[in-house]
């Protein structure tokens, strides 16, 4: 299933659906399909647990294939896509390093050692940072002048747990989705840690779908690129990925519990802006394509946004 978060025209209010081609069936119309309770957002489904998902799953695909589902649908170029959990009940845990050339390439730039982590090296972002797939994102340069992009892989929790082996691992997966992780370098850079200059408003695109785990597939042999203005500058795959998503989630839930809904995003390969020789940082007007095979593509313009 591909799950979507979406606003339609003159309406500012929340609808969950899926897709089915170039259509959202909105399930938000639907508060009991077939005697089915359905949950008001994606976040609330997810926590009603994988049983409950999947019988949501199983019910919906029957009554399209007996063409009598009678949802109210949607084409996708008319409405907002959001991003799939719009407000997430916690920070967004990010990784470093967890490709060995973005490795390199960021040693380089910062005139480090050239060392591969030997733990998932982990940071988080705030939640006030998440953005739709296809809003501008706000840059006040103020605070920062030198804006740069990760492509990203993002997990989302399904079933929670703790100290979680990593043969089960990817069975506590609910799905996937696309997300760049926005830098300010610089503000990164001053404070010495990376939590403030990734956390800024509006610097965590994310969407455009939610891809369940059995539709998607292997984590580990995905394309994963980011556009500049229709330019190539991300171009890699998600098996070059120093710590599997198993082996992430197994490291993360040590002694942590994690919960349902609960955001990874597993790092970004060579190619940002930080590691090019002279750096390249986006301006305004730039529009970033950040894209996840079997997934989709969030496509993001610079705009300059001042804090009052």
């Amino acid at each position: 299933m591909r799950y979507v978060t979406f606003s339609l025209p003159g309406d500012s209010s929340q609808h969950i659906g899926i897709v089915e081609k170039d259509q959202i069936l909105d399930l938000s119309e639907c508060a009991n399909f077939m005697g089915i309770q359905i949950p008001s957002t994606l976040l609330e489904l997810i926590c009603k647990g994988k049983s409950f998902s999947d019988m949501l799953a199983r019910t919906i695909q029957e009554a399209i294939a007996g063409k009598n589902s009678n949802f109210k649908s949607y084409p996708l170029s008319a409405v907002r896509l959001q991003a799939p959990i719009p407000r997430p009940q916690k920070n967004i845990v990010c990784l470093g390093l967890n490709y060995k050339s973005h490795m390199e390439e960021t040693a380089r730039a910062r005139g480090r050692e050239i060392k591969i982590p030997e733990v998932p090296v982990f940071f988080t972002k705030a939640p006030t940072a998440v953005n739709g797939p296809q809003d501008d994102i706000p840059w006040d340069p103020n605070v920062t002048q030198q804006v740069d992009y990760e492509a990203e892989l993002a997990v989302v929790i399904g079933a929670g747990g703790k100290n979680i082996p990593r043969s089960k691992a990817l069975d506590h997966v609910f799905g996937y989705t696309v997300l760049n992780d926005m830098t300010g370098r610089d503000v990164q850079q001053k404070h010495l840690q990376w939590f403030k200059g990734k956390s800024l408003d509006g610097f965590c695109p994310m969407g455009p779908y939610l891809v369940t785990a059995d539709e998607f597939g292997d984590p580990q042999n995905k394309r994963i690129s980011l556009r500049v203005n229709s330019e190539t500058k991300q171009d890699a795959n998600t098996a070059a990925m120093i710590f599997p998503v198993a082996v992430i989630i197994e490291a993360l839930s040590k002694g942590m519990t994690l919960e349902s809904g609960d955001i990874i995003s597993t790092g970004t390969p060579e190619g940002v802006g930080l590691g090019r020789t002279p750096p390249e940082y986006l301006r305004e007007g730039d529009i970033v394509e950040t894209e996840v095979e079997g997934i989709g593509k969030l496509r993001n313009r610079i705009v300059i946004s001042r804090s009052s």
